[in-house]
């Protein structure tokens, strides 16, 4: 073929490979779990080190400025952070049951706290098993019927007036609504992050000291059963969206596995390390992250598993 009509016939397709193009790439686009065009936004800064984000049913979030013994609130309506609580027992992680009630993971004394959103009372849930103290209560979720599951890693604190011994039990527990408390997981090297989702009734625990993400099943009577390696990473929190996409965070930012534990995005956080994140907003699809001394929103292209 004479290389005028090659070249002519390279013309003429060009425009149409440009097409198809620029449609898998709009296509590609809109699969990220991010809105198309949003970009990460920081709404607040000069904390120590921010934990623990959980929303309540208005959006607002609660999250802890752990180092500094306070919990903030952020307004979804206004945009406006105020200082919720303050002492507040050094809590860490945190997780809301409607109608107006948080559970602290209160680490000053190894404690597991309810707050009153109304009054800021906190009562003691639980702060020992088998007559010894807890490591150091760090992450929690709560069941449709009130059991509350727990991440009790070793972080040892310089505020601590008491002694925890280095092999001092890790382990993940599950206080049930009539108070009794039992280990439901005992051999992880460093629970961490924890979600659950009372649908599928799956639990979900980050061992952050081994870089592994386990997926259990929760039996009727509250066990965990079936344990599966869902991903070869770790994690400090963890959340679910609406389509079961699990988000980790760590030094990268944000990284979301699938369902299937494949990794499918990755959120950059320019902080060095990303603590925590929950669904948001009156619509919970504002993406929450805290990050160090400074807290993020990015508008999603899903919603938050409520």
């Amino acid at each position: 073929m004479p290389i005028t009509k090659r070249l002519t016939g390279i013309l003429i397709l060009l425009p149409l490979f440009l097409s198809l193009s620029h449609v898998r790439a709009q296509e590609t686009q809109s699969d990220s779990v991010v809105a198309e065009g949003a970009t990460l936004k920081l709404i607040g800064d000069g904390y120590k080190f921010t934990e623990g984000p959980t929303a309540d049913d208005a959006g607002n979030v609660y999250f802890t400025d752990q180092p500094n013994d306070r919990i903030v609130r952020w307004d979804a309506k206004t945009g406006e952070l105020s200082d919720w609580l303050s002492p507040c027992g050094r809590s860490n992680g945190l997780y809301f049951v409607a109608p107006q009630s948080l559970i602290a993971c209160a680490d000053e004394n190894n404690e597991l706290w309810r707050i009153d959103l109304e009054t800021k009372e906190h009562a003691l849930l639980v702060g020992q098993f088998e007559n010894r103290r807890f490591s150091g209560p760090n992450d929690c979720w709560v069941d449709q019927d009130g059991a509350i599951y727990f991440t009790d890693p070793l972080y040892k604190r310089p505020y601590w007036k008491h002694t925890i011994a280095d092999d001092h039990p890790r382990g993940v527990y599950r206080l049930s609504p009539d108070g009794s408390i039992t280990q439901v997981a005992g051999d992880l090297v460093q629970p961490n992050g924890i979600i659950g989702d009372t649908e599928m009734r799956h639990l979900y625990v980050a061992d952050i000291g081994d870089k592994k993400m386990y997926r259990y099943v929760i039996d009727p009577d509250g066990k965990l059963t079936e344990r599966e390696l869902f991903c070869e990473s770790g994690s400090d929190g963890v959340t679910l969206d609406v389509d079961r996409n699990l988000y980790l965070t760590g030094r990268e930012g944000v990284t979301v596995f699938d369902k299937t534990g494949k990794q499918i995005e990755t959120i950059a956080v320019p902080k060095g390390w990303t603590a925590n994140v929950t669904f948001a907003g009156p619509k919970f699809d504002q993406l929450f992250i805290t990050a160090g001394d400074s807290v993020f929103t990015i508008q999603m292209a899903t919603t938050g598993l409520r």
